[in-house]
Parts: C-alpha cells; sequence; structure tokens
C-alpha cells in the first residue's frame, strides 16, 4: 500500500475487490460444478441474480456517494419505524386493511434493507484491516480472502445473516407485495410534506423500495418450488464460502 493511499482510496479497492469476489463467485459454470443446478438455473437468470446484487448490495464506488447519504437518513427509521408509523395513520385503507399486523409489515420491510449497510460495515472493516496489514492495492481475489479471514468469524456471519434476512423477506410473496404497497405510500405522503421531510429521507425510502421491488421481480420469475431452490443454494453456498476461508491452513 502506498503512503499516498488515503482511507477512501483504498475503500474504492476493496469494494472494487469485493465485486470481483460475488463476479467470480456467481458464474453459472461455476455453480454448475458445485451443484446439481435445476434448468431454470440458467446462464440468464444466474447473471440477473448477480447483477441484482451487484447493483444494489455491492454497488460500484461511483454510485456510493448517493447511497450512503439516502441511507444514513434511513438509518433513523429502520432504528425508529414508529416515526414511520405515524405517516401510515393517516391512512384509514392502510388501517382497516392490516390492522395490528401494519408495524410488524413495516419493521420487517426496513430490517430487510439493513444488507446494503450491514455490507457497508463490512467493506470498513476490511479497510481497517487492510491498513493494518498494510497491503498494497489493488485487491484480487486472493487478497480480498486474506482480508476476510484476518477478521473474526462471527464478523462474516454477521453479514451472511443480513443477506438471509433480506431472501427471506423476497422469498415470502404475499409478505412482500404488503411491504411495496406501504413503502409507496410513505413515499407519497412525504413528497406532499417537503418541509417536514427531506429529499435525501425520501430518496432513502425510494432506493430501499427499489431494491426490495427488483429482488421480488427476480422470484417472480423463478417457478415456486426454485424459489425456495434459490434462497436456499444461495445461503447454504455463502456459509461453505465462510467455512473453506476459516479451515484453510
Amino acid at each position: 500500500m502506498s503512503k499516498k493511499d488515503t482511507k477512501k482510496e483504498i475503500l474504492n479497492e476493496v469494494i472494487k475487490g469485493y465485486r470481483g469476489v460475488i463476479k467470480d463467485r456467481y458464474q453459472h459454470k461455476t455453480l454448475a460444478k458445485k451443484y446439481d443446478l435445476p434448468d431454470f438455473f440458467n446462464e440468464e437468470r444466474i447473471t440477473l441474480f448477480r447483477e441484482y446484487f451487484l447493483d444494489y448490495i455491492y454497488p460500484p464506488p461511483a454510485k456510493r456517494a448517493e447511497l450512503d447519504e439516502a441511507f444514513e437518513s434511513l438509518d433513523n427509521y429502520i432504528k425508529q419505524p414508529s416515526k414511520l408509523l405515524r405517516i401510515l395513520m393517516d391512512s384509514g385503507r392502510l388501517i382497516f386493511k392490516y390492522g395490528r399486523h401494519l408495524p410488524k409489515i413495516l419493521k420487517t420491510g426496513l430490517s430487510a434493507l439493513r444488507s446494503f449497510r450491514t455490507a457497508n460495515a463490512f467493506e470498513q472493516k476490511l479497510v481497517t484491516k487492510a491498513i493494518e496489514l498494510d497491503l498494497p492495492t489493488p485487491y484480487d481475489t486472493s487478497e480480498i480472502n486474506t482480508l476476510i479471514k484476518a477478521l473474526p468469524k462471527s464478523d462474516l456471519e454477521e453479514f451472511i445473516d443480513s443477506s438471509q434476512a433480506l431472501f427471506e423477506t423476497l422469498h415470502d410473496r404475499v409478505l412482500v407485495k404488503k411491504i411495496l404497497e406501504i413503502v409507496e405510500f410513505l413515499i407519497a405522503k412525504m413528497k406532499q410534506r417537503p418541509a417536514v421531510y427531506t429529499a435525501v429521507e425520501i430518496r432513502g425510502l425510494e432506493i430501499g423500495r427499489d431494491i426490495i421491488k427488483n429482488g421480488d421481480l427476480l422470484f417472480d420469475q423463478l417457478p415456486k418450488n426454485g424459489q425456495q431452490q434459490l434462497f436456499e443454494m444461495v445461503i447454504k453456498l455463502e456459509r461453505e464460502v465462510l467455512e473453506e476461508l476459516f479451515t484453510e491452513e
């Protein structure tokens, strides 16, 4: 690592390196060697799935400024969903439709959005290790794995758990439709009150909606049994990678 490298430059290289890891891991030919893939897990579907994660969970450095700002504003609502729940009280239709389940649906939707923030925190930990180890940039798969193994295993387990929470939400086809309906209502109401809600706060919810909406579209393209298989395969793969990394001598 050059002494001229700033923390931001190292972060950008970590982001690029980890995106490379994801691109390599989720190639159809790579997965076909490890698993007996059903016919509907063809190369096109694997590519769509991979690009979804690269667009929304591990976006490139150029997209990070807007996403970081938006999610910082959304963090307040993720931690205190009651702030958004107060807006929902204006909708007699939603209250009548979902009743006492409304707070739980909202909270589940916001929790699903933690994946991006957990990924962000994970990357920051890799940056810290890169600085500690004085690891020169750029970082390929080998260097990224070196940084990951320098972290406590629990950090990576937390990272995988957050992805699993997002998948569990997307896999519940009925629940995800409810979440999207509620978030669309919140966005519309907040736009009507520009003196109360900032453009950044609204953008945070819009990005959160897009993460869930586009993930929902991916699942919609799969047969019902395929949705469960995809969910199980991804989590199994991530946990196998984790175990392989921490059992290497």
